[in-house]
């Protein structure tokens, strides 16, 4: 199946979608990252309503947790790779070998993609794509959607007088701008600490949150 079948969109203006799959280190004059801007407002706006009409008892916050969880890199990396995007990106040759940046890149593409989508076929395009792509992410209501950090901080907190609030310590920056790459410790009272990687420090401490609970809850 080709990608446009997979989009389920055929391109008015193929240069559009061939700049949303173009990485900033191939070309930074006509790379995505304008439309990975725009992409994610559109991700996040159809999440929202989507949302907000299947969970008509939930309040504010606990949407509010949904739209975080579905609107994450993650899940956009997941229905990458799902559609098989990594294939049709245009990127540098230590891009390509992926590596712990494939997850990221294939991320911010996907956002590019969604930005293309609407740009070219209206609102109603992108969302048919998303509904398509996020709708077991939509159905699984039983999702634990808080992402890790959250999760860790509860259970710091569930320890009662033994508890103390996770510290997350930048341990090291690297890499070029358009692909950096952060290294952060967390560490949290009663546990060793880990480290987590990313290609954002926010990331980076996601993924060491989720180290650590996957840790202290096999003690469990």
């Amino acid at each position: 199946m080709s990608l446009t079948q997979q989009l389920g969109h055929d391109f008015q203006d193929p240069d559009l979608l061939k700049r949303a799959l173009t990485h900033a280190g191939a070309n930074s004059a006509n790379s995505n990252e304008r439309l990975e801007f725009l992409g994610d407002r559109v991700l996040a706006l159809v999440v929202a309503e989507t949302l907000y009409a299947r969970y008509p008892e939930e309040d504010e916050g606990s949407l509010t947790r949904r739209v975080h969880s579905l609107v994450r890199w993650e899940a956009c990396a997941r229905v990458s790779e799902e559609i098989g995007l990594w294939d049709h990106l245009v990127l540098t040759r230590s891009e390509a070998a992926g590596g712990r940046a494939r997850g990221p890149i294939l991320g911010s593409a996907l956002e590019a993609v969604i930005a293309a989508l609407y740009l070219d076929g209206g609102m109603d395009v992108a969302r048919a794509f998303i509904i398509r792509w996020w709708g077991a992410m939509f159905a699984d209501a039983a999702t634990d959607v808080r992402d890790a950090k959250t999760r860790l901080q509860e259970w710091a907190q569930a320890r009662g007088k033994d508890s103390s609030a996770p510290v997350y310590t930048l341990k090291e920056q690297a890499g070029p701008d358009h692909a950096p790459r952060f290294v952060v410790e967390a560490s949290v009272k009663g546990a060793l600490p880990v480290t987590g990687e990313g290609g954002s420090k926010r990331q980076a401490e996601q993924d060491a949150a989720a180290k650590m609970l996957a840790a202290v809850e096999d003690k469990t």
